[in-house]
């Protein structure tokens, strides 16, 4: 198994490492054509997130199953088919001026754990997120942009084709991307117990930092119909309406729009609540009814805990979500149980595959020699039976020809290496050729 992979992720590094080895977009095209180009790298490839870095090759030495991590086991050895790999991510990412030593914080895989480490990164085992999406498609980015630099080949081909389909295979055939598992997307999963569809709605979204942005794509994903920012600084409300075409408001102008809002979700930073129960019942009043759906889920409190009295509301708090989100991580490491059974198979699988294609090389040059033996006795039966020969003496040459030709190199190779006492190689012939077998009729 010639898979080598280093790399650094959200358990081994902290931010602080690996903001450094990140490889901007701009600078990767460059970089996978010089990691390609390191002695005993034959193909390359680079995944590159806020939470990860690490170098997928192709290399030389890397045939055996051993898996080297920091820690427990230790640093890596001399004889380490993964420190010129090492050696190369510091030197580009100038680490000796920023005084980092990432020796402790990588981990290098070889043989069949690299090829496990893979598959379990495409399914969303290795994430910060048991059973994360996003991880999946970038490697696939990772993996399309070494295919635009042509630092791929057969192997790292065939071995990122097989991770998505296993990834593929293990969300279909368990739950480990079943369950809510962050809060904004825990929210939006509640407001679908109100909802059966967001299409005809509208919903206002508080505040403008990463949490509202994800449930403001959640919502966007699911067909939401309208959609209305609030913030204080409204320029950072308008940049995030913009990207879902949305509208956006300042704080202030919160309860003249909250009667239009079916779904509200909250998430600032403000000492104090910014939406009141008079304001909610005014809205309800004006709405004729029509439910509200609010979650809070800034601490302390945006919506004042009053609210939750008022009927034809359903005001959830963040604690509500931490318990949907705990009850889903639960769910979702029960299911990575059974997709690392599946992984282990997988692997296996892969592996016999692998075995296979090493001997495709020889069966098809032992088929090309077969096919040129072939043209040319029949080329030279048919000149025979153009001069008149007998057909059966004809016959009788294309056979014996046909034969001596196809068996000539094999039989001189075998006397020469029973000559040598390469009784291994014999032992081989006898197997392959089933010399020992009785005659089949």
């Amino acid at each position: 198994m010639p898979l080598v992979v280093i790399g650094i992720n959200h358990r081994t590094a902290p931010v602080e490492i690996r903001e450094k080895m990140v490889f901007a977009g701009e600078e990767l095209p460059e970089a996978l054509r010089e990691l390609a180009g390191q002695p005993g790298v034959r193909e390359a490839l680079i995944v590159s997130t806020c939470n990860r870095t690490e170098l997928y090759c192709f290399a030389d030495g890397a045939t055996g199953g051993e898996s080297t991590d920091p820690g427990p086991n230790g640093p890596a050895h001399v004889s380490d088919p993964s420190l010129p790999l090492s050696n190369w991510l510091a030197h580009w990412h100038d680490l000796a001026t920023h005084r980092l030593d990432i020796n402790q914080t990588l981990y290098r895989k070889h043989g069949t754990a690299a090829v496990q480490h893979l598959f379990a990164v495409a399914c969303g085992l290795d994430s910060l997120v048991i059973g994360e999406p996003q991880i999946l498609g970038q490697l696939k980015d990772a993996y399309r942009a070494a295919l635009d630099q042509k630092v791929t080949g057969p192997y790292l081909n065939r071995v990122m084709q097989t991770a998505f389909s296993v990834a593929k295979r293990v969300r279909t055939q368990t739950r480990i991307g079943a369950n809510a598992v962050s809060v904004a997307y825990a929210a939006v999963s509640l407001a679908r117990t109100v909802f059966e569809k967001f299409s005809g709605h509208t919903a206002l979204l508080v505040g403008a930092g990463e949490t509202i942005a994800l449930a403001a794509r959640h919502l966007h994903a699911n067909g939401l119909g309208r959609m209305i920012v609030a913030n204080r600084s409204v320029g950072r409300a308008q940049e995030l309406a913009a990207e879902f075409k949305g509208f956006a408001i300042g704080i202030d102008d919160i309860a003249s729009h909250l009667p239009e809002a079916d779904i509200v979700i909250t998430s600032t930073a403000s000492p104090t609540p910014v939406i009141t129960y008079q304001a909610v019942q005014a809205a309800v009043k004006a709405r004729k009814r029509k439910p509200i759906f609010m979650v809070d889920i800034a601490v302390p409190r945006d919506i004042e805990a009053e609210v939750s009295k008022i009927e034809d509301v359903y005001l959830f708090t963040i604690d509500d979500l931490q318990n949907v989100v705990n009850e889903n991580l639960a769910s979702r490491r029960e299911a990575a149980r059974d997709a690392s059974e599946m992984l282990a198979t997988e692997v296996s699988m892969f592996e016999q595959q692998l075995k296979t294609l090493s001997a495709v090389p020889t069966i098809r040059q032992l088929r090309d020699d077969a096919e040129a033996m072939r043209s040319q006795t029949a080329e030279q039966a048919r000149r025979m039976l153009a001069a008149g020969r007998d057909p059966k003496e004809v016959v009788d040459f294309l056979a014996s020809t046909l034969t001596n030709r196809l068996l000539h190199g094999p039989s001189q190779r075998l006397r020469e290496a029973a000559e040598r006492g390469e009784v291994e190689l014999l032992e081989a012939a006898r197997i392959l050729f089933a010399a020992d077998s009785p005659d089949q009729t």
